[in-house]
């Protein structure tokens, strides 16, 4: 069951990441003028973009999991904090805390890790074999 979790919980956190980023790709512009609107340099963009497909691709597979999710989690901070700021309201409110719960899902998978549904388990396993071998 824990198992289970966990990859259920990887896939539930690193799909909005994998989503958003792709979204990103097709309105490259309109997401540039955004970020310069609200003072972030849209010349960030592809590293934003890298970040979240690539760190939720990673999430997802279970490959570097606790350094891709402690990623993540920054991340989930600090554009919360960037772009759902204006606590006056509701909507950004509630945006900034959706942001800070997806950071905590992956403080938690940052600190349970990826379980043994994940490429993380595939190579540990690969590597305690050729270590026996040796």
């Amino acid at each position: 069951m824990n198992n289970t979790a966990i990859l259920a919980g990887r896939t539930g956190l690193s799909l909005i990441f994998i989503l958003s980023g792709l979204s990103k790709i097709s309105g490259f512009a309109a997401t540039q003028g955004y970020m310069h609107s609200m003072g972030v340099p849209g010349a960030l963009l592809p590293l934003v973009i890298a970040l979240e497909v690539g760190g939720g691709l990673a999430v997802l597979a279970g490959l570097f999991t606790r350094w891709a999710a402690l990623g993540l989690a920054v991340f989930s901070v600090a554009s919360g904090l960037l772009f759902h700021l204006d606590l006056g309201d509701a909507n950004q409110f509630n945006n900034l805390f959706k942001n800070v719960a997806m950071a905590g899902g992956f403080l938690l998978l940052a600190a349970q890790g990826a379980g043994d549904y994940s490429l993380d388990r595939l190579r540990q396993t690969r590597t305690s074999i050729g270590h026996a071998n040796a």
